[in-house]
C-alpha cells in the first residue's frame, strides 16, 4: 500500500444481554470518544427495526447524543435506509444534526429495508414505495441539500448545507449507481463480502466526477477483533458470531457474552456460513490482525477500512480498537 488508508467505525449499538438501550447508546458514545482520541476518522451508526439487539433505530436521535459529546470526530450514518423515508425528512434531520455539528456531518444512503417486510410495512404505512425508486430519491435528497430552487421547497434546516452523501451497498447496484452519481461508495463487507471485488471494480471502472468528488472514493466494511493473543481474540469475536448465528436462523436477539470453543462446537453448515460471512475480518493478536488488514488492502486497494467489532467487554472493546488503531499507524509508516 502506497497511500494513506483511513481508519473509521461502524458501531451497531449492540443490546447486551442484560441491559437496556439507554446502555447500549452511552456505550457507542464511550467508543466514539475513544475512537476520538486515537484519531479515526469517523463514526457511523446503522439503521435497523425491529431488532432487540440494535439501539439505532432511531439514527439521527441516536447520532445528535454521540456528538454532543465529541468534538472533531466525523458523525453519520451507515447508513440511513432511504426507502423508508420521504427525502425532505432525511434532509431536515441532518440539516438539523449539521447545523448542531457544523462540518461532521455523514450520510450513508441505502436501499435495504433494514427489516424485514412485515416491520418494512409498519414504518411506511404501505410497500407502495419502492427501493427501485432508490436512485430519483438519492437525487431529491441531493437536491433538497443543496437548496435547489426546482423543487419549490425549502428543507430548513437542511438547504444549504451540502452534507457530503455516500452510496451504501453489498450487490453490483450500488456500485453502479455510485459510479453514476460521482459519489464515495462503501461496500458492506463486514457481513456480506461475496461481491466485494467485483462491485469495486464497476465503481472503478464507471464513475464519473461530481460536484462533491473528482475521483473514485471506496470504503469497506471490515471486522477487527484485537487482542493480546490470537486465542484471546478469537474468544472475544463469538459474541458476533453468536449474533450472526442467531440472525441467520430467524432468531436474533440481544449481544451475548463470549464462549470459548464456539466455533469449533457448530455444526458445519454454520461454521461453513461464519467462514463465508466474516471473510473481510482479522481475529487475531496484533501482528495476525496487521498481516490480515494488509492483505485486505492490497486486495482491495481501498480509501478507507470502516472497522467494527461487537464486543461484549467495554474495556476489552476499546483495546481491540486502540490495537487496530496500532496497526493502522504501522500500515501509514
Amino acid at each position: 500500500m502506497s497511500k494513506a488508508v483511513k481508519f473509521s467505525i461502524l458501531d451497531l449499538s449492540p443490546v447486551l444481554q442484560g441491559a437496556d438501550v439507554r446502555n447500549a447508546l452511552d456505550r457507542s458514545l464511550a467508543l466514539a470518544q475513544h475512537g476520538e482520541a486515537l484519531g479515526f476518522e469517523r463514526f457511523w451508526m446503522a439503521e435497523h427495526h425491529g431488532m432487540v439487539g440494535i439501539a439505532s433505530a432511531a439514527t439521527s436521535v441516536a447520532l445528535a447524543h454521540i456528538g454532543g459529546g465529541t468534538k472533531t470526530i466525523r458523525i453519520g450514518a451507515g447508513g440511513i435506509m432511504l426507502p423508508n423515508h420521504a427525502p425532505m425528512m432525511i434532509a431536515e434531520q441532518f440539516g438539523t444534526l449539521e447545523a448542531l455539528f457544523p462540518g461532521r456531518i455523514d450520510l450513508g444512503l441505502g436501499r435495504a429495508p433494514g427489516s424485514d417486510q412485515r416491520v418494512a410495512q409498519a414504518l411506511r404505512r404501505n410497500l407502495n414505495t419502492d427501493a427501485n425508486e432508490f436512485p430519483r430519491d438519492v437525487l431529491e435528497l441531493q437536491a433538497f441539500l443543496e437548496g435547489d430552487e426546482r423543487l419549490g421547497i425549502l428543507a430548513t434546516p437542511g438547504a444549504g448545507t451540502k452534507i457530503p452523501l455516500y452510496i451504501l451497498g453489498s450487490s453490483l447496484f450500488g456500485a453502479q449507481l455510485a459510479a453514476a452519481l460521482g459519489l464515495p461508495y462503501a461496500f458492506a463487507s463486514h457481513f456480506a463480502p461475496q461481491a466485494l471485488d467485483e462491485a469495486l471494480a464497476i465503481y472503478r471502472r464507471d464513475f464519473k466526477p461530481s460536484a462533491q468528488l473528482s475521483e473514485p472514493y471506496a470504503m469497506c466494511g471490515f471486522n477487527i477483533f484485537a487482542a493480546d493473543s490470537d486465542d484471546e481474540a478469537e474468544y472475544l469475536a463469538t459474541s458476533m458470531m453468536q449474533s450472526f448465528v442467531a440472525l441467520r436462523t430467524g432468531t436474533p436477539g440481544k449481544l451475548a457474552p463470549p464462549v470459548k470453543g464456539y466455533r469449533e462446537n457448530l455444526p458445519p453448515q454454520a461454521q461453513s456460513m461464519l467462514a463465508k460471512t466474516m471473510q473481510a475480518s482479522a481475529i487475531g493478536s496484533p501482528d495476525t490482525v496487521l498481516s490480515s488488514v494488509r492483505a485486505f488492502l492490497d486486495r482491495t486497494q481501498a480509501d478507507e477500512l470502516i472497522i467494527t467489532g461487537s464486543i461484549f467487554d467495554q474495556v476489552a472493546r476499546d483495546k481491540s480498537y486502540s490495537l487496530a488503531a496500532e496497526v493502522r499507524d504501522l500500515i501509514a509508516a
